[in-house]
């Protein structure tokens, strides 16, 4: 029964420091406070228009801009972010 109860219990460990782990590697696509300016609807699926991105994008600091940038010119997050990451682009070079 202790073995049980220690394998059980380090494979919980296991699990909660693997999450732990992956919430700290968010990227700036992935935050809703910073990306919320930029759609039209809550799930963040729908750009705004290209004047509004424009003044959304105005209204961000420049280190932020920089962080999306590079974001975006990551493969993985580029592919689920792709219309977001082209609009910025076009905004930022």
């Amino acid at each position: 029964m202790n073995i049980k109860m220690l394998t059980v219990g380090a494979m919980a460990l296991a699990m909660m420091t693997g999450s732990a782990l992956a919430a700290g590697n968010t990227s700036a696509l992935d935050d809703p406070a910073k990306m919320s300016p930029f759609f039209t609807d809550a799930g963040m699926k729908t750009l705004k228009s290209e004047k509004d991105f424009m003044t959304a994008w105005k209204a961000m600091k420049p280190d932020e801009q920089k962080a999306v940038l590079k974001d975006c010119g990551d493969t993985t997050l580029n592919k689920s972010h792709a219309d977001f990451c082209a609009m910025a682009k076009k905004m930022g070079g």
